[in-house]
């Protein structure tokens, strides 16, 4: 095994990780573990990523959810975030907000005919509830769909 990366160079990892694009500060600190000296030595860096705001999960959150608000709903989205190790309160902000013209969205975009059956009517359904929308939403988009 190669020997653990200085300070320098392990900052200098750091930073190329996060000039390429947003990372919280789990996905981050599980990169550089395998390169960090110590724990204490990671722990410190990433601290003085934050400080110097480098480093945000509130920044990644958003960039994160904005990203996947093309294809996904909320509940999707909210889940990804939690899977990254971003804080539950920086997760709580991630909004709904828009979450129907979304859904609707991606409808018009997946089916071009208005659903005339029950069975397809079910089909986008579980296609919009796999994205992670609410049944509410989802609901209100296909009733929409109907006019």
């Amino acid at each position: 095994m190669d020997a653990p990366d200085t300070p320098a160079e392990l900052k200098a990892r750091a930073l190329r990780c996060l000039a390429r694009r947003e990372h919280s500060r789990a996905e981050l600190s599980r990169k550089l573990a395998p390169h960090a000296e110590s724990a204490e030595a990671l722990l410190f860096l990433l601290d003085e990523l934050e400080k110097r705001k480098h480093l945000s999960d509130e920044r990644y959150a958003e960039a994160r959810a904005h990203s996947m608000a093309r294809k996904y709903g909320a509940a999707r989205i909210r889940q990804d975030l939690k899977s990254k190790g971003v804080a539950h309160a920086v997760v709580a902000r991630v909004s709904a907000e828009g979450e129907l013209e979304r859904a609707k969205a991606i409808l018009a975009r997946k089916y071009r005919d208005v659903a005339c059956t029950r069975e397809e009517k079910a089909r986008r359904m579980r296609f919009l509830q796999g994205r992670g929308f609410s049944f509410d939403t989802i609901r209100a988009a296909l009733r929409v769909d109907e006019s």
